[in-house]
């Protein structure tokens, strides 16, 4: 049988179409949105798990080179793993914050798609995590729907980078179908995710519009620009709908780092001056909570860095937070700071302000924080997203009938009304912010899969 399948930056989710019907399969307990994360006892674990618990083997020299070092690594360390040892959604999480230092945890490993410059081995461990993570997802789906999934359409971005362009797309999307071939799937196909969430909304269309759909996701902003309605609906071939297309890796990951950067990063040293007047390096804030960039986060935890951290602390005249911030490399506790920038982010959509509460080795750092402090904070990234919005509508050199927002982070208040502030004549409509895109793909799965 076919599903959509929306492996997204920040949630994972599955859907169905049986009978005009869209049925979502649960991935959790709790719902049917699985967030995107996953922790195990060392990164060498990921691989050998996928072939010990799994029966999944490498492809290629490389990922068997990469088994072959993970397996002689953990024997070395007495390290036997078990199928239980590698946690997925909420429970990587607990995990992670649980024992931060001995836990291997990564968020949102699409952000890490499309990066040029890796070496083969770190390519293949990513194919290994995304094939964890596809696995586990497959399985559960199998589960709850009591038969084989065989088919997917997968969400894509429009551009998994903002750099790298079509060779960057290549290799993010050739990481995705091979995962995905190895978790067993045996027919893949790709979807934009924008245009996934459009066919979902021109389901319920009576009439032909010209619809600019904005998908704001944990990674990336999309925009496509489509003819859409009753003429459209039932077609295999979608190109000569396709009035234009943007997008860029900004999206909800970079509200909630430019929320933290903003928010906290002056109650870790930020901004304090050494005894020689000069600021203590920006990058040193910066690449801790950046967690969606590979480089910036190696050259934080080095341990090269850490003798500079350590350095710094004694040449500033605020020593204490300056320390906190070692707190930090000891704990490994940039995604702690950026999950909680994120809670903070979605109390100050209905009220004025909170509190925020970061959880050191030390201490608990509280920080109160206001709506307008986050807002200024958002500026940069959110002037990304309607850039994008309005490139598309200069490249269809037309005005859209309707915008239609999706994405969990188009939920925010402060981007609504930033993108409605550009189109003032134009309705901006939103429903079903983290579902459409899933919707859309088991739709088109359904159609394409006939």
């Amino acid at each position: 049988m076919a599903v959509g399948f929306d492996y997204g930056t920040a949630n994972c989710s599955v859907s169905e179409f049986i009978n005009t019907e869209i049925i979502q399969v649960p991935l959790t307990k709790e719902g049917c949105y699985l967030p995107s994360t996953l922790s195990a006892p060392n990164t060498e674990s990921v691989s050998e798990y996928l072939f010990k618990c799994k029966g999944i083997k490498p492809e290629g020299d490389v990922g068997e080179a990469l088994l072959r070092r993970a397996i002689k690594h953990n024997k070395e360390e007495g390290l036997v793993i078990h199928p239980e040892d590698l946690q997925f959604g909420d429970q990587a999480f607990d995990s992670y914050l649980a024992d931060p230092r001995d836990t291997y945890f990564v968020k949102s490993p699409k952000s890490f798609l499309g990066v040029m410059g890796l070496r083969d081995g770190q390519l293949a461990f990513f194919e290994d995590l995304v094939c964890a993570m596809m696995v586990n997802i497959k399985n559960q789906t199998e589960n709850h729907l009591q038969k084989s999934v065989t088919q997917a359409v997968i969400g894509r971005p429009v551009n998994f980078l903002g750099r790298g362009g079509q060779d960057s797309n290549r290799q993010a999307e050739g990481i995705l179908r091979r995962a995905a071939g190895r978790a067993g799937f045996k027919e893949v196909e790709f979807q934009f995710e924008p245009l996934a969430a459009g066919i979902d909304y021109e389901a319920n269309l009576t009439s032909d519009k010209n619809v600019l759909v904005v998908d704001i996701g944990g990674g990336t902003t999309d925009c496509s620009f489509v003819q859409m309605g009753p003429s459209w609906r039932d077609k295999h071939d979608r190109s000569e709908s396709l009035i234009a297309h943007t997008g860029q890796r900004v999206g909800g990951n970079d509200l909630d780092i430019y929320t933290a950067f903003k928010c906290f990063m002056h109650e870790f040293g930020m901004g304090s001056p050494n005894t020689m007047g000069l600021d203590v390096p920006i990058t040193q804030f910066w690449n801790p909570i950046a967690i969606n960039d590979v480089q910036a986060q190696r050259q934080f935890y080095s341990q090269e860095n850490y003798k500079q951290l350590k350095l710094l602390s004694k040449q500033v005249s605020e020593q204490h937070n300056l320390l906190r911030l070692l707190e930090v490399h000891q704990g490994t506790l940039g995604y702690a700071i950026v999950r909680e920038a994120e809670q903070a982010k979605i109390s100050l959509s209905n009220q004025t302000s909170c509190r925020a509460e970061i959880q050191l080795i030390k201490e608990m750092l509280c920080c109160d924080i206001t709506r307008g402090q986050v807002e200024q904070a958002l500026s940069t990234p959110i002037e990304k997203m309607t850039a994008l919005v309005t490139e598309a509508i200069k490249q269809g050199s037309t005005n859209p009938d309707v915008i239609y927002l999706t994405g969990g982070s188009a939920r925010s208040p402060i981007i609504t009304k930033a993108i409605e502030s550009m189109v003032p004549n134009t309705p901006v409509v939103g429903k079903d912010y983290f579902g459409s895109v899933t919707s859309g793909l088991a739709r088109w799965a359904a159609l394409i899969f006939k």
